[in-house]
C-alpha cells in the first residue's frame, strides 16, 4: 500500500457525474481538523499491510503539543480523516510520457483493502469520511503546516518483501 497524508485544518470531497455536475447519489464529505489521506493499493497488499498501515497512521505524532513540537497524534487532537482512494499512486513513469498503471491493484481487490483499511482506521477512535472508491471525485483541503508525508508498504513496513 502506499498513502499520503496530509495535515489538514480542514478537507472535502464530492463526486462528479458523467455530466461533470455534482453527483446527487453521494452525499459530500467534508472534515475538520485531521488528515487527508490518499491511498494506493496493489495487488499483493492483504491484512498484513492494513494492520501496520493503520497503526502507523494513527500512532504518527505530527500534530503540535504545547511547545509547538510535533509531538501529537490524531487520536490524541480528536481529529478526523478524509480517506480518498487513488490507484494512481503507482503509476509508473519511467518510460515515455503516458503513466503506466499496471502496478496498481485490481478494482475488486483495491476496493477491499481500502475498505478494511478505513475499518482499521475507525476501530482507533477516530471518524472516517470517505470518497467513492473508482469515482470521478473533487477533493478539497487547506494543508496546515504544510505537512505532506508519503509511507509506502512494500518500503516502510519491517520484514516486508
Amino acid at each position: 500500500m502506499r498513502i499520503v497524508i496530509q495535515r489538514v485544518s480542514q478537507a472535502s470531497v464530492d463526486v462528479v457525474n458523467e455530466l461533470g455536475t455534482v453527483d446527487p447519489t453521494f452525499e459530500p464529505q467534508q472534515i475538520g481538523p485531521g488528515y487527508m489521506i490518499l491511498v494506493g493499493v496493489s495487488d499483493s497488499d492483504g491484512d498484513a499491510e492494513v494492520a501496520w498501515l493503520a497503526h502507523k497512521v494513527l500512532n504518527l505524532r505530527v500534530f503540535e503539543d504545547e511547545q509547538g513540537k510535533m509531538n501529537r497524534s490524531i487520536q490524541d487532537i480528536g481529529g478526523e480523516i478524509l480517506s480518498i482512494s487513488q490507484f494512481t499512486l503507482y503509476a509508473d513513469v519511467h518510460k515515455g510520457n503516458r503513466p503506466s498503471f499496471i502496478r496498481a491493484g485490481k478494482p475488486e481487490h483495491a476496493d477491499l483493502i481500502w475498505i478494511r483499511f478505513n475499518e482499521a482506521l475507525r476501530s482507533g477512535g477516530v471518524p472516517v469520511r470517505e470518497g467513492r472508491f473508482g469515482a470521478h471525485m473533487r477533493v478539497g483541503l487547506v494543508n496546515d503546516g504544510p505537512v505532506t508525508i508519503v509511507v509506502d508498504t512494500d518500503m516502510d513496513m519491517p520484514h516486508k518483501g
